[in-house]
């Protein structure tokens, strides 16, 4: 397969957590699911997919986006205490929460590689998109993981980590970041509040976890988690039949308020998905239907304006996590 031909970047390694002996809810074939049900439709993933097997992303890279000592802790003695705090292993009180290292078959640090890899397919989607106006991550979308610590199951920040490269090396001037994950992008809209090259719109569930953090760290000062993004789009439980309208506010809005830019970055989460199982998740239902109209309204507005753009397989729990991610991809390789 030549590489100009891919638009969907896998890493050659899925993270399966339950190897590590983490118990959180993400199906180890999801990415093989979509890309079955992708194949059974007619779509030539052979031609389309490009497996990642050699992390393109690398300590300089994370020092674009990280504190120095965040990033020596994750090459040195101190990732295995990172890697709990940022996938929340671990209770105020020392004790393991959703982790049994007896049920481990792979050390904890290997996570860090498999991480490295997802960051690099966010990367390679971002360029390919570059050249051919759209391309998809299997992984990545990062987007709660904070300059100086990781948490909500992320440890650095591909998202941000992918778009200073880029600008690094001259491809880029602006960036969008729409994160349509359940979940608020704290850790992005954070690490860009003072960034002008990226701005940041979050449709989210209006409360749960990450605004239901405390406003201050543990040494008093304030918590980035609370740092607003560009444009922030609370969405109340029960609300769900206004998702669609409200998104297409923030983005006209976002438009209105900045130049267009040069690639925007779709966190393209399926956790709002009815059928999610991740329990701080729950406070936003949307039905297949719903999800697939919102990833068409996002896709045509990018579209209508010839803005590249790079979609993330961010968040996404138990055993239906496939099916919002499939439906859209049936219908642009097929019908878009």
């Amino acid at each position: 397969m030549a590489a100009d031909e891919a638009l969907i970047f896998r890493p050659a390694v899925e993270v399966s957590f339950e190897e590590f002996g983490i118990l959180i809810p993400i199906d180890d074939d999801r990415t093989a699911q979509v890309l079955a049900s992708l194949a059974h439709a007619g779509v030539d993933t052979g031609r389309l997919v490009r497996v990642v097997e050699e992390p393109l992303i690398g300590r300089e890279d994370l020092l674009r986006v990280h504190t120095p000592s965040y990033v020596e802790d994750l090459f040195s003695s101190g990732l295995e205490r990172r890697l709990l705090e940022a996938y929340e292993l671990v209770d105020e009180r020392g004790g393991y929460v959703r982790y049994d290292p007896a049920r481990a078959r792979r050390p904890l640090s290997e996570l860090l590689d498999r991480v490295l890899l997802g960051a690099s397919c966010t990367y390679l989607a971002c360029l390919r998109a570059l050249e051919a106006g759209y391309a998809f991550s299997c992984a990545g979308g990062y987007h709660h993981a904070h300059a100086s610590f990781g948490h909500g199951f992320c440890v650095i920040n591909d998202v941000v980590i992918a778009l200073r490269r880029l600008v690094a090396e001259g491809r880029i001037e602006r960036a969008w970041v729409v994160d349509v994950d359940a979940h608020k992008g704290d850790g992005t809209a954070a690490l860009t509040q003072d960034d002008p090259s990226i701005a940041t719109l979050s449709i989210h569930m209006a409360g749960g976890w990450p605004l239901s953090l405390p406003p201050t760290l543990p040494d008093g000062s304030p918590h980035p988690s609370h740092i607003p993004s560009t444009v922030d789009i609370p969405v109340h439980a029960g609300k769900e039949d206004r998702y669609t309208s409200l998104l297409e506010e923030g983005l006209a809005g976002l438009a209105d308020l900045l130049p267009e830019p040069d690639l925007v970055v779709v966190v393209w989460g399926a956790d709002p998905y009815e059928k999610d199982t991740l329990p701080s998740a729950s406070e936003l239902s949307l039905s297949l239907d719903q999800m697939f109209a919102r990833d068409l309204l996002v896709w045509r507005f990018l579209q209508d304006r010839g803005v590249p753009a790079s979609f993330l397989m961010a968040g996404g729990y138990g055993p239906h996590a496939w099916e919002p991610f499939s439906r859209f991809l049936r219908w642009v390789f097929l019908e878009g």
